[in-house]
């Protein structure tokens, strides 16, 4: 159960002093036969930041993975669900219900271990070899197998990434992330 690679940063103030939560890299781990794995150290780091110890883990809704969220993000994506749904819409209800039923809360151990409930190990494909994948203020979880070859091809990713920033691309020198 080791992690190799990878990196995690935190950016630094942003305005007024606040900070913002990077979590970032690609690590690779291995769950033990009950399900449990090391975290790694470099998102330890960075959710203890976040001064919460109780992590929401769930299938991602499109891929074949597991979402990871500190408890701040995860309200954060909860509350913009709510303000897309009307509870007294019964459909609504339905997918709020169906989206809640698959969480997880979620504790590390003091060695920085959680625990992946066997149900969401196999919805993601996962046998034993992990990957975590930062992905800014939440991680995923990919089966090992699931990323050996890249999400999509390099031609595919540099035409829609043209595409999503042409019209926004800075004329010269860039913008920093905000």
């Amino acid at each position: 159960m080791g992690e190799s690679g990878g990196k995690c940063v935190i950016l630094k103030p942003i305005s007024r002093g606040l900070t913002k939560m990077r979590l970032l890299g690609n690590i690779e781990a291995k769950t033990d036969s009950k399900g449990r794995v090391f975290l790694p150290a470099a998102f330890r780091k960075v959710l203890q930041g976040e001064s919460s110890d109780t992590l929401v883990l769930r299938k991602d809704v499109y891929q074949p993975c597991l979402t990871l969220y500190p408890e701040s993000a995860w309200s954060k994506q909860m509350d913009f669900l709510c303000s897309k749904i009307n509870r007294w819409n019964p459909a609504h209800q339905q997918i709020y219900r169906q989206f809640l039923s698959a969480v997880e809360l979620v504790t590390p151990d003091s060695s920085g271990r959680i625990l992946i409930p066997k149900r969401l190990l196999e919805s993601a494909e996962i046998r034993q070899g992990i990957r975590f994948i930062g992905m800014g203020d939440y991680i995923e979880i990919w089966s090992s197998e699931n990323t050996v070859k890249p999400f999509v091809s390099h031609e595919e990713f540099t035409d829609a990434l043209e595409h999503l920033l042409s019209d926004q691309a800075p004329t010269s020198g860039g913008q920093p992330c905000k």
